[in-house]
């Protein structure tokens, strides 16, 4: 699918293929690893920690539960106690116990997500309190790499698009949508190349030289 996001991503305005040239080409998609309920509960240990420190307590987890990956039954089975014994916040406690409330219940279909169209994903998650909308983007983007989401609220897309389309402030989600959609129906590759782009900045003059506002 690649070559087609490159070659509609490339006509879509004068930022994008400049990204492309100066980035590389987009990574393989790698192959889906355990179950869609681990994933889940891994980003949400994950959040705003360092990846060692919540490597570490992910493991403390896992060892709580006596299993390999967590279990919605598992998990339950846990006291509060026990969950902040490992490391967790009281509110991430608390979304992993909804979570796994609502997936043994059935309310929200952990095991069928992937079937299930963009829209219909984002309602099932954020059914659990705690997962806003942000977190079920990054489960469409990352865990079923789906092509075509655009996560208008994260701070790094904001602050790319801010440097590589020489806007004066951050742009407004509205402004995000406006700026992303000719890069639909591939924005997910798009929003890659936006947040790589923080990692590989050109100098101010630069940027300005190469960089033309795509709306």
């Amino acid at each position: 699918m690649w070559e087609q996001a490159e070659k509609h991503l490339r006509a879509a305005d004068n930022v994008m293929p400049r990204l492309i040239d100066r980035i590389g080409p987009y990574p393989d998609v790698p192959p889906l690893v355990g179950g869609h309920f681990e994933a889940i509960a891994q980003s949400i240990v994950f959040q705003q920690l360092s990846g060692r420190a919540a490597s570490v307590i992910f493991s403390r987890l896992l060892a709580l539960c006596n299993e390999t990956k967590p279990t919605p039954r598992a998990i339950m089975s846990l006291s509060d106690e026990q969950l902040r014994g490992a490391g967790l916040s009281r509110q991430k406690s608390a979304t992993l116990k909804d979570l796994s409330a609502k997936a043994e219940a059935g309310d929200v279909r952990i095991d069928s997500l992937h079937d299930l169209p963009d829209e219909e994903i984002i309602r099932e998650l954020t059914l659990v309190k705690g997962i806003g909308v942000w977190t079920a983007q990054m489960f469409l983007m990352f865990r079923l790499h789906r092509p075509d989401v655009l996560p208008d609220m994260d701070l790094g897309i904001r602050k790319a698009i801010r440097n590589e389309y020489v806007l004066p402030e951050l742009p407004a989600p509205e402004k995000v949508q406006e700026i992303g959609s000719p890069w639909r129906p591939f924005a997910t590759y798009a929003c890659w190349y936006l947040w790589r782009s923080l990692d590989t900045v050109l100098p101010d003059n630069s940027r300005e030289q190469s960089s033309i506002e795509g709306s």
